[in-house]
């Protein structure tokens, strides 16, 4: 079984998918219903990444290795309270650009992540790759083909027309300010030279806080997750919340892997994380040197845009 959205999560459909078809089945709190297996979805995980290491393994000796790491200590020490608040002020303005979706995902043909340890090629076919692996065993969701299209959209940021800002405030994993920094977190150690370290307030488990405050109300470091969901949001997006959610914390780790912090998640939260869960393995598992067709699934694409956005947006 899986779920068919329409146009909100307040009104799913359950329907059949011979795709996803066991009798164990988990149900998540509002009724959705989704097969244990839907963790899998039928989709083989591999075992190694693109440089033949392990996914998300940051002490291995590669390439990489070296940027990865001094990456983490620039983003550690500069991803502040106040910065993640004056970049939040700055960039929901939207008047950096006006273009389209696919205008957008075309951009990124100019974008590298630094801070991914597993894949080096230009985002457009990290986008394609991951919704096209969702989409094989979600063939009813589109809304979350089209998630998992433009979840890394924000990363426009790192081009001169959008400010052109630093690698270390544009990707790599996010977590909260204005609480403890949580020992989960890729390369904690840097987080001593964090100013906010010096601030009392922001050194316990709740920090600034209530628990189940939600996670709308925590300040998450500033990255293209959260620009992508400001976009997708002020311009009127139809998507469903779930989707939005997605977006938003799809490279919070230390959450959606280690468990940390959920004692700010509220109801909502936990019900939407358990289809963030779903989407991050195919968002970090679908990554390899398999090149998509751009122009043979173009048009599919296209037409989930056209239903979920208007033709411009403000960035």
């Amino acid at each position: 079984m899986t779920v068919c959205f329409e146009q909100s999560v307040q009104d799913p459909q359950v329907v059949d998918n011979k795709n996803h078809h066991n009798a164990n089945e988990l149900v998540l709190e509002g009724g959705f219903i989704v097969s244990d297996n839907v963790s899998n979805a039928g989709f083989d995980a591999p075992e190694i990444n693109a440089f033949g290491h392990t996914f998300r393994d940051y002490n291995v000796e590669s390439e990489r290795k070296k940027q990865v790491e001094e990456f983490y200590r620039m983003n550690h020490i500069n991803q502040t309270y106040e910065f993640v608040k004056k970049m939040r002020d700055e960039y929901k303005k939207l008047d950096k650009l006006e273009m389209s979706i696919w205008e957008c995902c075309e951009l990124l043909n100019e974008v590298v992540d630094d801070s991914d340890p597993d894949l080096d090629e230009p985002q457009i076919e990290h986008l394609l790759q991951t919704a096209e692996a969702i989409r094989k065993d979600y063939p009813n969701e589109d809304w979350l083909h089209l998630t998992a299209l433009i979840h890394d959209l924000g990363k426009v940021l790192l081009l001169p027309r959008f400010g052109e800002l630093p690698q270390w405030a544009v990707v790599g994993d996010t977590h909260p300010l204005g609480c403890a920094f949580d020992e989960s977190i890729v390369h904690q150690k840097y987080f001593k030279e964090n100013p906010d370290m010096n601030n009392p307030a922001y050194q316990t488990k709740n920090g600034i806080y209530a628990e189940g405050c939600g996670l709308e109300n925590v300040m998450i470091s500033w990255g293209h997750d959260d620009y992508m969901y400001l976009v997708a949001k002020e311009n009127k997006t139809t998507l469903p919340q779930t989707g939005l959610f997605i977006i938003r914390y799809h490279s919070f780790y230390p959450l959606h892997r280690s468990g940390a912090y959920k004692h700010l998640m509220n109801e909502e939260d936990v019900e939407n994380l358990k289809w963030l869960q779903i989407f991050n393995k195919y968002d970090l598992y679908s990554k390899s040197k398999v090149r998509v067709d751009v122009e043979k699934v173009k048009p599919y694409y296209i037409s989930l845009i056209e239903k979920y956005f208007p033709e411009k947006l403000r960035w």
